[in-house]
């Protein structure tokens, strides 16, 4: 399971039948079934529910496979809203570095200039560590959700599913640690630095992350169906059920799951259409001034953060993966309990590519996952 991903749960439930429906704007019957088919692919690995969306210059097609739910066989819904876990850290980047535009935030300020107190203790402090760094995930802090019970055991999650965390609380958590390293001298993936840059965003705009998010990103590019849910545990409208085995071999529908706990570094929902939407908007320029995406999209080495990718580079909220065909594209990949997203954007060809599979992402569901973004970024026409 890539460390990109918010956890790093293995194994799932048994796989179901495919469906062959497929989405709205056809790109014509031949592709139709050769994206079936790498759906299907993708959940005879092992996911229970699968939705992938291809988008390119001559339309948008959709596939399901699998079912969403294994008690009663109902399909994934065309339309199915999902947790895109740390797909979240790409939106959240990008109303940072609106900031880092607007001459309100520098990306050389430090976490301790906007949030005294707030990364100490254990060797941690606050006024070494910048707001690039977050961003890179090379400050060295420690990712508190190695320490959330919730997302660690059926027992664990069964007990808190419904607890409240503010993000205060979450800091705290990875304060009880030293750092992994000393502020960039290394890169260490850490859903902390996100939280964090939330709580930056509310100290230099007045209003939390999630608001700053809807006012500049959600509802300018129209995402109807993205939205942050806040301490809100229920995926609200058509959604597939997410399942995990915590590590045994008995999936437990973990659908309901109280977002707080991962805050900015991963509680947004939305769906396929909506995060192909975003990612394409952002790095065609129409989110950010030029500097800025230059920014985020200057990457640095980043093996370290997917064990699948030993060429993936990491730049600030955005990583790069390489392509077989030459090239590469962007997209942040997110996981929570249950549910698992992969997206991509090659902006040089306008093709775009957002899987959602339920389940925890095991190696066999990501290599067919990775298959299916290579041939369909690579694909001609």
């Amino acid at each position: 399971m890539p460390a990109l991903l918010l956890t790093a749960a293995v194994g799932l439930a048994a796989a179901a039948p495919a469906s062959a429906d497929t989405g709205a704007t056809p790109a014509g019957p031949q592709h139709a079934g050769r994206l079936q088919q790498e759906a299907d692919a993708i959940r005879a690995a092992g996911a229970p529910g699968v939705l992938v969306s291809v988008t390119t210059p001559n339309g948008r097609q959709t596939v399901r496979s699998g079912v969403a739910d294994t008690a009663t066989g109902a399909p994934v819904p065309l339309d199915a809203r999902f947790r895109i876990g740390s797909a979240t850290k790409s939106f959240v980047a990008t109303v940072v570095l609106q900031l880092v535009g607007e001459g309100r935030l520098s990306l050389s300020d430090t976490v301790g200039h906007w949030l005294p107190g707030v990364v100490a203790g254990n060797g941690n402090d606050g006024s070494r560590i910048t707001v690039n760094e977050l961003l890179q995930h090379t400050s060295g802090i420690y990712d508190f959700a190695h320490d959330l019970p919730e997302i660690a055991t059926a027992a664990g999650y069964q007990t808190g599913r419904f607890d409240v965390y503010t993000p205060a609380q979450l800091v705290a958590l990875a304060m009880k640690h030293e750092p992994t390293f000393a502020p960039g001298t290394g890169i260490s993936y850490s859903n902390t630095n996100y939280v964090l840059l939330g709580m930056i965003i509310k100290q230099v705009t007045g209003q939390t992350w999630a608001h700053e998010v809807e006012a500049r990103i959600i509802k300018p590019l129209g995402l109807r169906h993205t939205v942050i849910p806040g301490t809100v545990p229920y995926i609200r409208g058509p959604h597939a059920e997410g399942y995990s085995t915590f590590g045994g071999t008995d999936p437990v529908d973990v659908t309901v799951l109280n977002p707080s706990m991962i805050d900015a570094a991963g509680s947004i929902i939305s769906t396929t259409g909506d995060l192909g939407r975003f990612y394409t908007a952002l790095t065609s320029g129409r989110l950010l001034a030029p500097a800025q995406l230059a920014a985020m999209e200057t990457t640095i080495p980043a093996a370290q953060l997917s064990v699948f990718w030993p060429d993936a580079r990491y730049g600030l909220g955005l990583a790069w993966f390489p392509l077989s065909c030459g090239g590469g594209y962007f997209g942040h990949p997110g996981g929570v309990p249950g549910y698992q997203t992969w997206d991509a954007v090659a902006p040089d060809t306008g093709r775009s590519v957002v899987v959602s599979s339920t389940g925890d992402g095991s190696e066999a569901i990501q290599l067919a996952t990775n298959a299916l973004v290579d041939k369909e970024l690579c694909r001609a026409g």
